[in-house]
């Protein structure tokens, strides 16, 4: 078990923590956990690359830590009122049927290989400024509508289109002869 790897399962044991902060009002505390897991995130990017620490584990588990981390706060976010329920299923939809197409294609024996789309680079990154911007502007009380509009409707645009490029991406993997089975 790598450090990277150590700093990333601590990144995953802090999501039930700021998830309480969250249902607890407790924004400030949310904000503040979350800009320490960002962090952490760079940290652990930093120390694989930096010093060869990089890992088969740690490139399943940053992932898996962004998304958990990811998925929580927009439900939290979405429970307490904080963000519109419809971007919150919009924002968990398209990591559900990214994981079902996956299962899928694996039980029919046609296994997919995932590859993260440019576009769901920048989806990822707006998600995260988005639910950034939303956690510090209600813990730093400070007003932040019209960036939160136009920060929600680049997360809105950019879900869309990422979900767009990965369902041609596995329909045209199903149609095709060599694909797995």
């Amino acid at each position: 078990m790598s450090i990277p790897n150590l700093i990333t399962l601590g990144r995953i044991l802090l999501v039930p923590v700021v998830i309480w902060a969250i249902a607890s009002g407790e924004m400030l505390v949310a904000f503040l956990l979350f800009a320490a897991a960002g962090i952490s995130d760079l940290v652990d990017g930093f120390l694989a690359k930096r010093f060869g620490m990089s890992s088969e584990l740690g490139a399943y588990l940053d992932p898996l830590a962004d998304k958990v981390l990811i998925v929580s706060i927009y439900v939290a976010l979405g429970i307490v009122e904080a963000v519109p329920r419809w971007i919150v299923i919009l924002v968990v939809s398209r990591d559900i049927m990214i994981v079902g197409a996956i299962i899928l294609s694996w039980l029919v024996g046609k296994p997919v290989d995932v590859k993260p789309h440019p576009v769901s680079k920048f989806n990822t990154a707006a998600q995260i400024i988005y639910a950034g911007l939303v956690l510090g502007s209600l813990g730093l009380r400070v007003a932040a509508e019209p960036v939160l509009i136009i920060m929600m409707a680049a997360v809105a645009a950019l879900t869309l289109l990422s979900i767009a490029f990965y369902v041609r991406d596995w329909v045209r993997h199903m149609g095709s002869a060599e694909a797995g089975g």
